[in-house]
C-alpha cells in the first residue's frame, strides 16, 4: 500500500471516536428516509451479514461483521469489508454473492429505554450482491476506509487470508418508526441531500 495512503490511515486512526460514529452527526427527521438510512450506515461499525449458507445447505445464515463506508468523517454509503477465507461468509459469497447486511440503531446506544425491536429504534437491511475488491486503487481506498475506523485489522494474522469486498446496493428497507417500513431507492440513498445530512 501507497506511503501517502498509510500515513492518512494513520491520521485517521488519532482522531477516530471510540464508537466509531461519525463525529458531530445527529439523527435525521424520520420524515427523511433516505438521509436517516444513510446515517445509520454511517454512525454503525458492525452488523449482520446474511449469506446463502454452503455448511447448511441452502438455508439463510448470519453472521457478525465489521464494515465501514468511507474513512472516518467521509462516509460513502457503500459498505466495504474485510473478511478471512477461514470464515464462512466469504465461501457462501463465492458460490452465490446475494447477500443482506443488517444493522440496529440500538448498537448505537441511542435508543433510549425503548426495546430494539420498537420501530421507533431505526433498523434498516441492505440487500444486493457482495463483490471481492481487486482493482488496486479501490483495494487502497478500502483499507483506508476499513483501517481507519477498526484500527485493529491491519494487526489481524495474515494466515487467516483476508479478502476486502464490497456490497453492491440493490435494495433498501427502512423501519424508523410507526407505520411500516419506508420505500428508499438506491438512488435517493446515494442522493446528494442524504450525504448532507451527515453533517448537519
Amino acid at each position: 500500500m501507497a506511503t501517502a495512503v498509510t500515513i492518512t490511515i494513520t491520521l485517521a486512526m488519532l482522531v477516530i471516536c471510540a464508537s466509531g460514529a461519525v463525529p458531530g452527526s445527529s439523527r435525521p427527521d424520520p420524515s427523511d428516509a433516505p438521509a436517516t438510512a444513510r446515517w445509520l450506515v454511517a454512525q454503525s461499525a458492525w452488523g449482520v451479514l446474511s449469506t446463502i449458507s454452503i455448511h447448511l445447505e441452502g438455508a439463510p445464515w448470519g453472521n457478525v461483521a465489521a464494515f465501514s463506508d468511507g474513512p472516518v468523517g467521509s462516509s460513502g454509503g457503500t459498505p466495504f469489508f474485510y473478511l478471512s477465507r477461514m470464515d464462512p461468509t466469504p465461501n457462501d459469497i463465492t458460490l452465490d454473492s446475494r447477500c443482506s447486511l443488517t444493522l440496529s440503531e440500538a448498537s448505537l446506544g441511542t435508543c433510549g429505554s425503548v426495546d430494539p425491536e420498537n420501530p421507533t429504534c431505526a433498523r434498516l437491511t441492505l440487500s444486493g450482491k457482495m463483490m471481492e475488491i481487486t482493482d488496486q486503487q479501490e483495494l487502497d481506498f478500502a483499507a483506508l476506509a476499513l483501517f481507519s475506523k477498526h484500527p485493529e485489522m491491519p494487526d489481524w494474522p495474515k494466515w487467516h487470508k483476508w479478502i476486502f469486498y464490497k456490497l453492491d446496493i440493490l435494495n433498501i428497507y427502512l423501519l424508523d418508526n410507526y407505520g411500516g417500513a419506508k420505500p428508499v431507492t438506491v438512488s435517493e440513498y446515494y442522493r446528494g441531500h442524504a450525504q448532507a445530512a451527515l453533517t448537519s
